[in-house]
């Protein structure tokens, strides 16, 4: 006994079906976005980067510092780029570099200053001391560093804090201002002339 021969329709109908069912898998197979586009008071970003380094030079074309961040975000209204988490590598005129890390971050217009909030700290560890603060401002074109809120400043086993902070990265120096207090323990070595 023979069956009946599909028709035409029945043969088409068919065909759909499984183009349709296979393009169900291939969209299946795509990787999931990324998260929401971050949105928020500054505006609609125009563009935002996930584990991004920025990499800044000077007039002469060497790199002086270069910013790692798991997030940036660019809002085009006010020209300012936000930073999740940056951690900064500063260098200054000596060749000795700096470190700048906080719990968020803003690059002004053109990229200049840097300002670090939430837990910002500033090491030099060429000169072994570190910088503690809620707000660190940095302007790289000046080489200077400044924080208005309180900062505490180490240079193991000294440590002194005060109301204002200002560095100068390129001739360091630092300086503590308004209500300064420090701890100095005295050297306990013993002069081996004596």
């Amino acid at each position: 006994m023979r069956l009946p021969r599909p028709g035409f329709r029945t043969g088409l109908l068919l065909l759909l079906l499984a183009l349709g069912g296979g393009l169900t898998m291939l969209d299946l197979r795509e990787d999931p976005p990324l998260g929401p586009v971050p949105g928020g008071e500054a505006g609609e970003p125009d563009y935002y980067l996930e584990d991004a380094r920025l990499t800044r030079f000077d007039a002469q074309g060497r790199a002086h510092q270069r910013l790692d961040t798991p997030r940036l975000t660019h809002t085009p209204h006010d020209d300012i780029t936000r930073l999740e988490r940056p951690k900064g590598r500063l260098l200054d005129d000596s060749g000795r570099f700096w470190l700048a890390s906080g719990e968020r971050g803003t690059l002004g217009t053109g990229g200049n200053p840097l300002t670090l909030s939430g837990d910002a700290r500033l090491l030099a560890p060429a000169e072994r001391w570190q910088l503690d603060t809620e707000v660190l401002h940095f302007d790289a074109e000046t080489g200077h560093a400044w924080s208005d809120t309180p900062a505490l400043l180490r240079q193991p086993p000294q440590r002194m804090s005060g109301e204002r902070f200002d560095a100068w990265i390129h001739d360091n120096r630092a300086r503590l201002t308004d209500n300064v207090r420090g701890h100095h323990p005295p050297d306990t070595r013993e002069d081996p002339e004596s």
